[in-house]
């Protein structure tokens, strides 16, 4: 069950999600709430999972991973051991930035970060076509990024007592 964010939990993620680097007095700052108490809160958040870690936003293209690919996997059948060993194979994968098992055409979608076309030719034909159980590949190649990681909607979440925030 999730834990019940109330609007100071909010505040909190929020500015953490647009600043994961603020000290603790700055964010207790922002939020309005003194250094002691705002600790306390972003260490429960911690301790819950509702934060699961902090981490530097780096430009792909900067650092050379030029190419993204949306790749839809189809596996042959569908049992659950075939698919925990494929999920297991993919999350070995670095090239591998997500991975979400979904309904539709396919079974498993991967966001796909590599150099160049060469380089995705080299993993498709390397990895992903030599993972046992996979029938069929379909890639789809990101031409333009119009919004990425972006902070999470938590505006429209239950607050404690039920009402949104």
């Amino acid at each position: 069950m999730p834990m019940r964010l109330d609007g100071l939990d909010r505040r909190i993620l929020a500015a953490l999600q647009e600043d994961g680097r603020l000290t603790n007095v700055d964010l207790a700052d922002r939020i309005g709430l003194s250094p002691s108490p705002c600790l306390r809160r972003v260490r429960l958040l911690e301790s819950a999972g509702v934060i699961r870690g902090y981490h530097a936003q780096l430009d792909r293209k900067e650092v050379g991973l030029g190419l993204t690919v949306f790749v839809s996997v189809k596996v042959e059948r569908h049992h659950e051991e075939p698919a925990a060993l494929l999920s297991d194979q993919i999350r070995a994968m670095p090239e591998v930035v997500s991975c979400h098992l979904v309904s539709g055409e396919a079974d498993f979608l991967l966001q796909v970060v590599v150099l160049d076309l060469p380089a995705y030719e080299q993993f498709l034909v390397g990895t992903l076509l030599r993972m046992p159980g996979v029938r069929d590949i379909r890639s789809n190649f990101a031409i333009q990024t119009v919004k990425d990681q972006a902070p999470l909607p938590l505006v429209h979440l239950p607050v404690s007592g039920g009402e949104t925030a």
